[in-house]
């Protein structure tokens, strides 16, 4: 009945009523009445329809201001949503008209102070299901503080529910119903466990962003038939791969082995063999172990804790291509010219017998420090060769305009209790780039396999930036005394590569290079090719990560339906042609949130570190600038605000040049800017460094 609605509704500017619809449709029970209204109410909660205040309809795609999308709150009050295919919606506090965090909401425009700004119209769905705390004591009674203050809702417990609870418990709590304005009863479901206990802050903020971090029974019932070794069985129409050199190259920790290399040359071709878990062999569809990987999505790698997709006795066990032990793959073996241009390729399952379990430290000793460790000697040579294809590789790349933002990240370093110790930038040598440049050439060759067959397949896709961001982005360079001579007119990959290399010998081109990347749009999956900006890649996909991520799992069924076994009858093209897009809904979703639980890990450990440096002094660089005071990142990527407050005189807030410009005298302090502050406090619970000035190394004054 829903796409039924949407014809009759898809060329109309006027709404119409229940009424005007029914006669369309030609309904004729009271049966059929009350469908068409339970669909219609479905709809508008989707945001597919505009339900008007005579209670008319109308598609909103044909309303001329009307958005949907999740709303966020930030720490500030305000809200922004998230619209699919467009730039986010900034919504002022008074706006919100009680709205709260993730609820998706129908909002339009109003003037104020002049200026368009968005305004929350109509709350289409409350989503909020389980919420994250800890359990408090008001007046000597059991209470419960929700861990996200953005919420800004009071929740009270049942009594039956909290038998087991005590003060400081971190506890999930499902939510009943709404009792009152922002007030909701709730339930405890789940003990985390006490706050103080190592690991529970991070479980804390995983349960909080909807990851689960337990299997069901019924999942661990499954692992009981599944073996700890391949069997003869399992072998029969693989190709036999054990005699070749086959190695793994991770980080120092990783358990979770998905991708294995190996290399020949040829005529001057290389002969590059990427061998992937074949995770689907035995995640199969329609198992409790394949449903629970759908709903994950992914894994999540929070500081040194990993909430894996599918449970260990797989993603470390059967499925990982650990050392000297035979496991089943799929193959993507491609022959590479000496100009980076993948000439021919095969793609077939495959076993393997991986020869050794590298790490990218020593690679790196091999590559870049010309230092054999003791047992990579006779891989020596070949990691060179390898190397050498992946300048190759990385050198095409760069010619048709693969953007490198060159972006640090952050490294939690934590003592045996779990508390953060240290934060170190992440080193990111030519054994790093090495993999990344094979995985993604095995991802666009069997991207562009598949769509050359035109069958229905998930990509990973990354849109335009919008010509409007980009033109924000060049009036701040101005603005800050930088001139782009980059031809802008036209905005291609080339385009901002240029721009990136324009600004690349900048003092602040860390934090220009950020903002660039914030300008651009999300890579997500797609049923729909549309390319991969980023990468300047015309056919891309997942395909190389099946223990942690839900898409390269699909990637490999795929891969045996249409290929290993050539089913494309079209009820198996119907069936995929819908099944992908919830696939590709979720994935991306799931992928947000695991996004966004290691960057509040990430904020809370950094955090807890800077609590037992208050008092110290640092150099760092303003990162960002708001009425209220500005950022500071240090060198080791701690970020810390100094409150407008703190500063020496009255300081007025100028957008236009993301400065904090002295009333008196002209002095400002700009994005970009060199500094020294001192921590003068730090908050765990909280997530929050805080910082005054100790000195100003730029004094920048007008």
């Amino acid at each position: 009945m829903k796409e039924k609605i949407i014809e009759i509704l898809k060329d109309e500017t006027k709404a119409k009523s229940v009424n005007e619809i029914n006669d369309k449709l030609g309904l004729k029970t009271v049966e059929e009445l009350e469908e068409l209204e339970r669909v219609l109410r479905e709809m508008m909660q989707d945001g597919i329809v505009h339900e008007s205040k005579k209670h008319e309809f109308l598609l909103m795609e044909n309303t001329k201001t009307l958005k949907c999308g999740r709303i966020s709150i930030n720490k500030s009050g305000n809200g922004f949503v998230d619209v699919a295919g467009s730039d986010d919606i900034f919504i002022r506090q008074e706006f919100l008209h009680g709205a709260i965090e993730g609820d998706f909401v129908e909002v339009d425009f109003v003037k104020y102070q002049g200026e368009l700004v968005g305004r929350v119209c109509k709350i289409l769905k409350r989503d909020i299901k389980n919420v994250v705390g800890e359990i408090t004591k008001v007046k000597n009674k059991l209470a419960f503080k929700p861990d996200n203050e953005k919420l800004n809702i009071m929740v009270k417990l049942t009594k039956e529910s909290t038998k087991q609870c005590v003060e400081g418990h971190k506890v999930v709590v499902s939510i009943i119903k709404e009792i009152g304005t922002r007030t909701f009863l709730g339930k405890v479901t789940q003990i985390i466990g006490h706050k103080n206990d190592p690991g529970v802050d991070i479980l804390s903020i995983a349960l909080r962003h909807g990851i689960e971090t337990k299997f069901s029974d019924s999942v661990i019932k499954e692992l009981e038939s599944i073996p700890d070794e391949v069997r003869e069985e399992e072998l029969k129409g693989r190709r036999d791969l054990t005699s070749e050199m086959i190695f793994t190259i991770d980080g120092d920790d990783t358990k979770d082995i998905d991708d294995a290399i190996s290399l020949e040359k040829n005529n001057g071709n290389y002969i590059l063999g990427v061998h992937i878990a074949d995770v689907s062999h035995y995640v199969r569809v329609g198992s409790a172990l394949y449903e629970t990987a759908f709903t994950r999505g992914t894994s999540s790698y929070l500081a040194d804790t990993v909430i894996p997709m599918i449970p260990h006795q797989l993603s470390n066990g059967i499925c990982s291509l650990n050392p000297e032990v035979i496991r089943l793959t799929i193959s993507c073996v491609m022959t590479i010219n000496s100009k980076g241009k993948v000439i021919d390729y095969d793609i077939f399952p495959s076993y393997i017998k991986s020869n050794k379990q590298m790490t990218y430290k020593n690679v790196n000793k091999i590559l870049m420090d010309g230092i054999v460790p003791e047992g990579y000697e006779k891989y020596a040579d070949k990691l060179k060769e390898m190397n050498e294809l992946a300048h190759i590789l990385r050198a095409e790349k760069t010619s048709r305009g693969y953007i490198d933002f060159g972006l640090d990240e952050a490294k939690i370093i934590q003592d045996e209790n779990g508390k953060a110790i240290d934060v170190v930038k992440r080193t990111r040598g030519d054994g790093e780039n090495l993999i990344e440049d094979f995985m993604i050439v095995a991802n666009e060759t069997v991207a562009t396999h598949i769509s050359n067959m035109d069958l229905p397949f998930i990509y990973r896709v990354h849109d335009l930036p919008s010509s409007e961001k980009i033109e924000d982005f060049k009036n701040l360079i101005k603005q800050m005394g930088y001139q782009i001579h980059t031809n802008m007119s036209k905005i291609t990959p080339i385009t901002m590569q240029k721009i990136l290399n324009e600004l690349r010998n900048k003092k602040e081109f860390t934090i220009l290079s950020d903002m660039l990347l914030r300008s651009m749009k999300k890579a997500v999956y797609s049923t729909n090719n549309i390319g991969h900006f980023g990468l300047a890649s015309k056919n891309y996909t997942h395909f190389t990560s099946p223990i942690r991520r839900f898409p390269d799992l699909t990637v490999h069924r795929l891969l045996r339906t249409y290929l290993f076994e050539n089913r494309i009858d079209m009820e198996t093209i119907n069936f995929n042609q819908k099944y992908l897009i919830d696939v590709a809904t979720n994935s991306s979703e799931t992928e947000v949130a695991a996004t966004e639980a290691e960057r509040d890990v990430l904020s809370m450990k950094m955090a807890e570190y800077m609590e037992s440096h208050v008092g110290e002094v640092y150099k760092g660089i303003i990162s960002g600038v708001t009425n209220f005071g500005f950022f500071v990142e240090l060198d080791n990527l701690v970020q810390g605000l100094v409150h407008i407050s703190t500063l020496d005189g009255y300081y007025n807030y100028v957008p236009e040049i993301l400065s904090l410009v002295r009333d008196d005298s002209g002095k400002r302090y700009r994005i970009g800017d060199e500094v020294t502050v001192v921590v003068i406090a730090a908050n765990k619970e909280n997530a929050t460094v805080d910082f005054e000035i100790a000195g100003d190394l730029d004094g920048d004054k007008e």
